[in-house]
């Protein structure tokens, strides 16, 4: 018989939001979480050989998840020259990054020429890899060097079913211009038409796959909605010319109701974001974020990365901004577990601390409801139940 783990602390947090277990442990064997509960009934049905780790003042939590990397960008500013000169050697040192800053789970959102997605493949254990391979664009469009150029709906959907045969788990469509591509649309501009978003929908749908909506235009944004995509990244809600944001409840009401998930996708130096945007800008972004909760849109969290500065590590600090938004800490750690692993569609595989879903856990120093910094004091990292390096305080 597998020996098994015994994992015991001051608490565990097995997710969703209110679920507190003080003086907690957790049971693993072969990678697959066997028993949560109270210390006292766990220990009892530990096998006597059972390997015990024992984190006194410590909270046990599960894994986190960033919702939107690049493994194939190096976070230095040319996107296009690392894409083109990524290794799988450098993508294994960026996944060490990811696992040693707590996150267990990533959904890479474009890379080149499905990398990722061989990456994935060739490393089964480990970081857990939810990829897309080359993002869907137009001609010249935003993040065209990654090889997902498309012209019309006859190739949209053959590019569509060339991600799908290359192992993809999500699709990937740029439905507005972005910042790191040049000579391309702006971040307001709108890529393809309503029409074109459905039908790359439709054919993700056909093949079994999500789909994720890089949007930055409200115009963008309507159209991928009514298209009916799983997911808007950035979500930014630009105004047409880059005029200040054009907010519309409408369209708001619409992807709440049709349960579609908003990663606004934020590096872990937000703040330094934001003071060069300049205070009146930072409030509009808060009052924005409001506004989407008010009208209950479900908020996800990610990066981004690997493009621009936004780097592997610190991904407390990239969930410090929901704090400065406003939410509660409780809330965002179900958002970075339980809802991201519901967004991504492993929800039947992590996310929580529940018998037979995997093994991806942490244990903090501390507890991070008081106190989100804790996620930094990392004294274990367990990923599809294999233990990885101490992370460094």
């Amino acid at each position: 018989m597998p020996r098994q783990q015994l994992y015991t602390a001051d608490q565990v947090l097995p997710g969703p939001t209110g679920e507190r277990i003080p003086d907690g442990a957790v049971l693993v064997q072969n990678g697959t979480i066997l028993l949560v509960g109270p210390r006292a009934d766990v220990e009892a049905h530990a096998s006597p050989t059972a390997e015990h780790r024992d984190f006194p003042g410590a909270t046990i939590l599960p894994g986190l998840i960033n919702c939107h990397v690049h493994l194939v960008f190096d976070a230095c500013g040319d996107p296009a020259q690392a894409a083109a000169q990524a290794t799988h050697t450098e993508l294994a040192g960026r996944a060490d990054q990811l696992l040693r800053s707590g996150v267990t789970t990533v959904r890479d959102l474009g890379d080149r020429d499905g990398l990722a997605i061989q990456f994935r493949n060739q490393n089964p254990q480990g970081l857990r890899i939810v990829a897309s391979g080359p993002p869907v664009t137009v001609p010249e469009g935003h993040c065209w060097f990654l090889g997902g150029a498309a012209d019309g709906e006859a190739e949209l959907r053959a590019r569509v079913r060339q991600n799908a045969e290359l192992g993809a788990d999500v699709i990937k469509v740029m439905a507005s211009g972005g910042q790191i591509t040049p000579n391309s649309p702006k971040m307001w501009d709108t890529q393809f038409t309503t029409a074109e978003l459905a039908a790359i929908v439709d054919e993700a749908h056909n093949a079994g796959l999500p789909v994720a909506t890089h949007a930055h235009g409200t115009d963008a944004i309507a159209a991928a909605t009514d298209a009916g995509v799983t997911t808007i990244e950035h979500c930014t809600w630009l105004r047409e010319g880059g005029g200040g944001y054009d907010l519309r409840d409408d369209v708001a009401a619409k992807i709440a109701a049709r349960g579609i998930f908003a990663c606004v996708a934020w590096p872990s130096d937000w703040r330094g974001f934001m003071d060069r945007l300049g205070s009146a800008r930072a409030d509009q972004v808060v009052s924005r974020s409001a506004w989407m909760a008010d009208h209950g849109i479900r908020m996800i969290p990610g990066t981004d990365a690997g493009a621009g500065t936004s780097g592997f590590d610190d991904y407390a600090g990239a969930l410090e901004l929901y704090e400065h938004l406003g939410f509660d800490r409780a809330d965002i750690i179900e958002m970075a577990t339980t809802t991201s692993a519901e967004a991504l569609g492993v929800g039947n595989t992590t996310g929580q601390l529940a018998p037979g879903l995997s093994a991806d856990l942490l244990v903090t120093a501390g507890d991070p409801l008081t106190d989100l910094a804790n996620l930094r004091a990392l004294q274990l990292v367990v990923a599809r139940g294999q233990s990885i390096a101490m992370a460094v305080e």
